[in-house]
């Protein structure tokens, strides 16, 4: 199936994911929201341009596009990640794929080798210059998390980045040369200044704020006391399952780890 088409020429019976910088377009009815059909879109005045496909659920069609927010009467517009539990699930992770791609072609409009146009490139997910034909493929940047285990206890920590009271397991990016189990280590000693032991895979989700791939890990704490960097961290410490701080969104594979250790503190 053609990824790009005119907008005019995507069907009308499928769905569009609408983005307007970090909020999508969303149609309120009775009994939450919903994801609005093309044809829906294709009433408005100042209607997008360009569809993108981005795939299937329970044999519906998905497009992906751009708007202009104040041609946008009659709908409402949410942030994306507040989207999360009033649409279906499978229908969030599509959407999540979408923004992933739309943010992606957005930084992606010039070459970064010769200043040229960027076309989208025929039967792959791609972008090509049209003067020096270089090809751009999707960024997607890998990036560990990890829940620390000591005794019954979990290590979390506030990052400066965080909304007021939020604390998280911790995560960072995967830099060159480094295996995943080596960057677990490093990132750890780096911010909070302890060893462990016992890294064991957990899981994955992608992430695209902006484009992170999550790679989740378990680890036992094997030595030295907790230090913050003072940079990223401003606060860590060990928790019980029953004594827990304001915590992530269910949205984040960070909360399934968490959610993770309260069930495992539980046997």
């Amino acid at each position: 199936m053609e990824f790009e088409s005119d907008f005019a020429r995507v069907p009308e019976n499928a769905y569009c994911f609408l983005f307007c910088d970090d909020e999508i377009v969303i149609k309120e009815v009775d009994g939450g929201d919903k994801i609005p059909f093309v044809y829906e879109l294709k009433t408005l005045n100042n209607k997008p341009t360009q569809g993108y496909y981005i795939g299937m659920v329970d044999g519906n069609r998905f497009y992906a596009a751009v708007g202009d927010k104040s041609s946008l009467k009659g709908f409402s517009f949410k942030k994306v990640r507040q989207v999360y539990g009033q649409i279906e699930n499978s229908r969030y992770w599509l959407m999540l794929r979408a923004f992933h791609i739309i943010s992606w072609m957005k930084l992606n409009r010039f070459c970064g080798c010769c200043g040229g146009s960027m076309k989208v490139f025929p039967n792959e997910l791609a972008v090509q210059c049209v003067a020096c034909e270089r090809i751009v493929y999707p960024r997607i940047s890998p990036a560990i998390i990890v829940a620390v285990i000591k005794d019954d206890k979990i290590l979390l920590a506030r990052s400066n980045r965080f909304p007021p009271g939020r604390y998280s397991v911790l995560a960072g990016f995967v830099e060159p040369g480094e295996t995943l189990e080596d960057c677990v280590k490093r990132e750890l000693k780096e911010e909070v200044g302890i060893g462990v032991t016992d890294i064991q895979y957990f899981g994955s989700q992608p992430w695209p704020f902006p484009d992170s791939l999550m790679v989740a890990f378990t680890a036992r704490w094997s030595e030295g006391e907790i230090s913050i960097d003072n940079n990223e961290i401003v606060d860590a410490n060990w928790y019980s399952a029953d004594n827990l701080p304001n915590l992530p969104g269910r949205d984040s594979i960070a909360r399934r780890l968490i959610d993770w250790f309260v069930e495992h503190a539980k046997i």
